[in-house]
C-alpha cells in the first residue's frame, strides 16, 4: 500500500485496520501534515529505542508511522503545532527514552529531577544511575504579570485520595487568566516494568495502567497481542468483554454523576448515585466474581463465563438501576441551583475542542461527535449500533448530559447482550510468532480512545509496550476551560472532565 508519496505502508492487522511505515525526519512531518488536513486523530506519540513513533486514527483505520534517529543527536520535528496534545507526549518521550523533539519547550514533564538529566529510563541497555540523589527542581512555571495578578499554587499533594498533580492559578480576584498544569509526580515505571513480562501475561499489568479503566486497559493490550497472533476471541467472549466495559462504563459515570452533583452542593445526589453504583458493583460480584473486572479480559477469551440465572439478574438489576437514572436525571434537569453552577461553567466551544484535540465523552459535550464503538465499531458492537451521545454546548451541564446519556445506552447495551449471549467457548488458544512482531490494540473506553503499542519477540518476550490514556489529549484542554471562571469552580470543571493522573503518569 502506498497512498502517502513513497511510503510503503505494511499490514499491521487488527480492527480497525492498521497499517504500519517507517519514515525519514521530513516524511515524518509531512505525513502528520497530510493527517491532520484530512481529519484524522493524532492517537499517540512514543519512543520505542532509536525510532519516534505516531499513531493516527484516520478514516481508513490505524496508522502508525515510525522516525528512526540517530541517537548522537535524536531529533525529529515537533507536531505540537499541528496536534497540541503532542507536546507533552514529545517531552515525556525525551525524558523516557532520550528522543529530543525540535521545540521550544525543553522543559522536563516526567523527570521532575527523580534521576540525572542524561539518563532515559526506557533507552536499550541503561543501567539504573548509582549515586543520584533526588532533588527537588527547579520548574520553569510561566509567569503572569500585570496589576492585580498573583499567583495561587495547589498541590501536589490535595485532601483527599486522588494522585499527585500540581496546578498553578494566575488570578486576578478569583477570576482566573491562566492555569498551568504539572503531573507525573509518581512515576510508576509501569513501560519499563513491561519487559519483565511474557506477552501473555502482561495483561495483568496492562489493567493496572489506570484502575478505573481496567477493562478498557486489557481489552486494548489483549487485542494488540491477538492482531499480532493473528487470533480473534471467540464471539460469547467477545460479548461477555463488551458487557465488561459497558459496566466499567456505567460504574464510572454513576461514580461522576454523583460527585458532581456534590460539588455543587447537592448533597442528595451523592447519596443517590452511590447507592446506585454500590448496586451494580454488588449485582456485578454476584455475576462475575468480581465488583470490578480487574482481570476479566485475558488474551483470546475472557477468564469467566456467566451462567443463566446470575446473568437475569444482573439483567433486573440493571432495569431498576435505569429507572432510577432516569429519575434522576429529570431531578438534574429541573433543579436551579445545578443549572446555576452548571451551565456555562468551564465551557469548551466546538472549534476549540477540535483544535485541541479533545476527545472522548468531554470532545462529545463540544460538539466532537466521535466514538470508535459507532465509526470504528468493533465486536460485539459492530452489531450493537451504539446510540452516539453528543452536545454543543460544551459546558459542565453538556458534560452531565453526555454521562447521562451514555449511562442509560451503557444499560441498554449489557442487558441486550446478556439476553442473547451467544454459545460457545470463553476462551481461543493463542500461538505467538516465532519472530519479532508488532500488534495494536485500541478500545473506547469510558474516558475516550484507549491505545496500545506491543512490540515482542522469540518466546513472547516483550521489547516495548506503550498503553495510552486519552487523558494526554484531554489535560492540556482543561487549562483552557478554566479560563474566565473562578478559582472556587475548578473542583466542579475538574470533576467534570475527570482525568486519569495514574495513566497519564507511566
Amino acid at each position: 500500500m502506498n497512498d502517502r508519496g513513497d511510503i510503503e505502508w505494511s499490514p499491521a492487522g487488527g480492527t480497525p485496520a492498521a497499517w504500519r511505515a517507517g519514515v525519514n525526519a521530513d516524511q515524518w512531518l509531512a505525513l502528520a501534515t497530510t493527517f491532520r488536513n484530512d481529519g484524522a486523530r493524532l492517537l499517540a506519540l512514543w519512543a520505542s529505542d532509536d525510532r519516534a513513533c505516531a499513531a493516527y486514527l484516520t478514516g481508513g483505520g490505524l496508522r502508525v508511522a515510525e522516525s528512526r534517529v540517530d541517537l548522537g543527536t535524536p531529533e525529529v520535528p515537533s507536531l505540537g503545532d499541528l496536534f497540541p496534545a503532542a507536546a507533552r507526549m514529545e517531552r515525556a518521550a525525551f525524558d523516557l527514552s532520550g528522543i529530543r523533539v525540535q521545540r521550544e519547550d525543553a522543559r522536563p514533564w516526567l523527570r521532575h529531577a527523580s534521576w540525572p538529566s542524561d539518563f532515559h529510563p526506557l533507552r536499550s541497555g541503561a543501567a539504573s544511575p548509582e549515586g543520584f540523589a533526588a532533588a527537588s527542581d527547579a520548574y520553569a512555571f510561566v509567569r503572569v504579570a500585570g496589576d492585580g495578578v498573583h499567583e495561587i499554587p495547589v498541590g501536589p499533594v490535595h485532601a483527599g485520595i486522588i494522585e499527585p498533580g500540581h496546578f498553578r492559578f494566575s488570578v486576578v480576584g478569583e477570576k482566573v487568566l491562566r492555569l498551568e498544569e504539572r503531573l507525573g509526580y509518581v512515576h510508576k515505571g509501569i513501560e519499563r516494568r513491561f519487559r519483565d513480562f511474557n506477552a501473555l501475561d502482561a495483561h495483568r499489568l496492562a489493567a493496572r495502567v489506570s484502575g478505573d479503566s481496567a477493562v478498557a486497559f486489557s481489552w486494548a493490550y489483549c487485542r494488540a497481542l491477538e492482531s499480532l497472533a493473528g487470533c480473534e476471541a471467540p464471539a460469547r467472549a467477545a460479548w461477555l468483554r463488551g458487557v465488561a466495559l459497558e459496566l466499567e462504563r456505567l460504574a464510572n459515570h454513576l461514580g461522576d454523576l454523583g460527585a458532581l452533583g456534590n460539588d455543587a452542593g447537592f448533597a442528595f445526589a451523592l447519596a443517590q448515585f452511590s447507592r446506585l453504583k454500590e448496586e451494580l458493583l454488588r449485582a456485578t460480584a454476584s455475576a462475575f466474581g468480581q465488583r470490578y473486572l480487574m482481570d476479566f479480559v485475558v488474551p483470546g477469551g475472557v477468564a469467566q463465563d456467566v451462567s443463566v440465572e446470575p446473568g437475569r439478574n444482573l439483567v433486573a438489576r440493571l432495569a431498576t438501576i435505569d429507572a432510577e437514572v432516569r429519575g434522576m436525571r429529570r431531578i438534574y434537569d429541573d433543579h436551579p441551583g445545578l443549572h446555576d453552577r452548571f451551565s456555562g461553567a468551564g465551557r469548551v466551544e466546538p472549534a476549540l475542542a477540535a483544535q485541541l484535540g479533545l476527545t472522548g465523552l468531554a470532545g462529545r459535550a463540544s460538539g466532537q461527535r466521535f466514538d470508535l464503538r459507532v465509526d470504528h465499531p468493533f465486536a460485539p458492537y459492530d452489531q450493537a449500533q451504539v446510540r452516539l451521545a453528543s452536545d454543543e454546548r460544551g459546558d459542565v451541564f453538556a458534560r452531565v448530559a453526555v454521562r447521562f446519556e451514555e449511562a442509560l445506552e451503557s444499560i441498554r447495551l449489557c442487558c441486550a447482550w446478556l439476553d442473547a449471549l451467544p454459545s460457545g467457548p470463553i476462551h481461543e488458544l493463542l500461538r505467538l510468532p516465532p519472530d519479532d512482531a508488532c500488534g495494536y490494540g485500541l478500545i473506547e473506553g469510558w474516558r475516550g480512545p484507549v491505545f496500545v503499542a506491543l512490540e515482542t519477540g522469540p518466546g513472547g518476550a516483550i521489547r516495548r509496550c506503550h498503553p495510552h490514556d486519552p487523558s494526554w489529549q484531554n489535560w492540556p484542554v482543561l487549562e483552557h476551560a478554566i479560563i474566565g471562571n473562578i478559582v472556587p469552580d475548578f473542583p466542579l470543571m475538574n470533576k467534570s472532565f475527570n482525568l486519569s493522573y495514574s495513566g497519564h503518569d507511566l
